[in-house]
């Protein structure tokens, strides 16, 4: 049926009031749109700003097949460090409760340094190995365990130089950091330094009778003259007992009294 010139014009008439209806309605949607995105662009300022004065750090993932560093440091979200890796040049100093002091004196190795909750050091592995334009040797590596605020109470250790090299576990015993802290012990190994030979042995000593300073308990290696060692000291640090078997392959043990006397030699019959 064909439609009549009046429904026609109702029909053009109808499409245009719709038409008329529907761009107010796309003009109101994407001004809502532009308040939105406006909104969304305030918020991520807002959200900035917050970060940048609280020091809170959005979490970062990312993905390397090989990265070349001087050093690398290992940090807690409260900006603690746990762990330091670093090449020789950059290698850290003391850690104590968060804070680092310079050590220049341990700039002639590489490794790393591990450090407990509070902030201050606990252990670490450190290595070289070079030859001297003499012929002079000057190889080694250490991982050593400290004791709570403390020195070294466990280490695995090796030295190599032109005479021979020496590998070992040696067990210590540290004093309790509040009979004798690490300022402490710098403070005595400053005095011991302007003693002769003879005195710093007896000042050491007497630091480890009064259990003032680091004792080694037990020692398991191997010596410069290629024997096999196991060595076993009382609380004092001085050498009681010793199980040897020599380059030549001989076995004994020996006994020391505490002036370190040998007191009882036991070999095969």
């Amino acid at each position: 049926m064909q439609m009549s010139s009046y429904d026609a014009a109702r029909s053009r008439a109808a499409r245009a009031r719709m038409a008329l209806r529907v761009v107010p309605l796309m003009e109101k949607d994407v001004a809502g749109f532009r308040a939105f995105l406006g909104g969304c662009a305030s918020m991520g300022l807002v959200l900035a700003a917050v970060f940048q004065v609280s020091g809170a750090k959005s979490p970062v993932t990312a993905h390397f097949d090989e990265i070349t560093v001087g050093r690398i440091n290992i940090e807690e979200p409260d900006g603690t460090k746990r762990l330091v890796i670093s090449n020789r040049t950059q290698f850290p100093g003391d850690f104590v409760k968060g804070k680092e002091t310079p050590r220049p004196d341990r700039r002639t190795d590489a490794g790393m340094l591990f450090i407990n909750d509070e902030g201050t050091e606990d252990g670490g592995l450190v290595f070289n190995g070079t030859e001297m334009p003499d012929g002079r040797i000057d190889a080694g590596l250490s991982l050593t365990f400290d004791r709570f605020r403390q020195d070294q109470s466990l280490q695995l250790t090796h030295q190599d130089d032109q005479h021979g090299s020496r590998s070992a576990l040696v067990i210590n015993d540290s004093p309790f950091y509040k009979d004798s802290s690490m300022d402490d012990l710098h403070g005595y190994a400053a005095r011991a330094a302007g003693l002769s030979a003879a005195q710093r042995q007896a000042y050491w000593q007497q630091l480890r009778d009064e259990g003032r300073a680091l004792r080694n308990r037990i020692y398991l290696g191997t010596t410069d003259e290629r024997s096999a060692s196991l060595t076993l000291k009382d609380p004092q640090g001085r050498p009681r007992m010793e199980l040897l078997v020599s380059a030549q392959g001989k076995p004994e043990i020996r006994m020391l009294d505490e002036a370190g006397k040998v007191v009882k030699v036991v070999v095969p019959d």
